[in-house]
């Protein structure tokens, strides 16, 4: 089952849409290797590629935030540090136990609701205060 990009995710921030949908892209493509029988092979990549693709759409994030003096800044980052460090825990677990499928599951599960939920709220929320703030200038 793939995760869907819908309009209700879009925030009005062009560049912070585009890495999510991006995000959402590599996710399916995990989702479609498990389908059919490659998760394993997949997991690693994702992982790999998420190690630096988040860490530079999370900088871009936070450097907008401190640009407009967002006040949910700490509590933004603090979620960014805290997906890192699961992908990075998900990335040791692998490296040392292998692709199982339970890891492919768990990677899976524990990423794409973490984006969702990420989205849907926190991005949500500085996505209005930065049009708040666009508009007032």
């Amino acid at each position: 089952m793939a995760i869907e990009w819908n309009n209700n995710l879009e925030t009005g921030v062009g560049e912070i849409d585009t890495q999510h949908k991006e995000l959402f892209s590599r996710f399916n493509i995990l989702l479609t290797a498990c389908n059919e029988g490659k998760g394993r092979d997949e997991v690693l990549r994702l992982l790999q590629f998420l190690d630096d693709y988040i860490k530079s759409h999370f900088a871009a994030e936070e450097e907008l935030q401190v640009r407009y003096n967002y006040s949910g800044y700490a509590a933004h980052k603090e979620q960014h540090t805290r997906f890192i460090e699961d992908v990075a825990r998900l990335e040791n677990q692998f490296r040392t136990e292998g692709a199982s499928l339970p890891l492919v599951i768990q990677t899976n599960q524990t990423l794409a609701a973490w984006l969702i939920r990420h989205i849907n709220r926190l991005d949500m929320e500085l996505a209005e205060f930065l049009k708040g703030a666009a508009a007032s200038r």
